[in-house]
């Protein structure tokens, strides 16, 4: 999470800007990812995104990028990986991200994820309703959530 309002913050310099780390299960359907131009709509439905169990601050953690990280489905391991397998490290994403607009404090960015994911197993293994999802992240702690189904009804609000 992003501590202090930042732009064209350099890679080496990232650290100063980030206040804590926590856990975030990226949610994905897939389906509606290959719909669009970019993987926007198929992150953006409601329930996904979820974040917590709290922020554990920079200071706290040390090293972002030496964490073990475990993700289970009702209970079977499906990742277990480290922070250091990221594609692109917490502090390249700060630098990359605040060269295009500006971070303000309380901006949560997720790094994505190491391998193990449903789409990518032979047959894939995707999400259904009623699963139990909990990411666990060295240092920092665990969250779990069920998967519900998408409401059939239209909601006017």
């Amino acid at each position: 999470m992003i501590g202090r309002r930042c732009r064209h913050v350099p890679r080496a310099r990232a650290r100063e800007v980030i206040a804590g780390y926590l856990v975030v299960n990226d949610v994905s359907v897939r389906d509606w990812q290959f719909k669009a131009q970019t993987m926007t709509l198929g992150k953006s439905f409601d329930t996904h995104g979820p974040i917590g169990p709290w922020m554990v601050t920079a200071d706290e953690i040390g090293d972002p990028h030496a964490l073990e990280l475990t993700t289970r489905v009702n209970g079977e391991i499906r990742q277990h990986s480290n922070t250091k397998n990221l594609v692109f490290d917490c502090y390249a994403i700060v630098e990359t991200l605040s060269t295009v607009f500006t971070l303000l404090p309380g901006t949560v960015i997720s790094t994505g994820t190491p391998g193990g994911v449903a789409f990518a197993m032979k047959p894939p293994r995707f999400l259904k309703a009623g699963d139990v999802v909990k990411i666990e992240i060295e240092r920092i702690g665990a969250i779990e959530n069920r998967v519900i189904p998408e409401p059939d009804s239209t909601s006017l609000i």
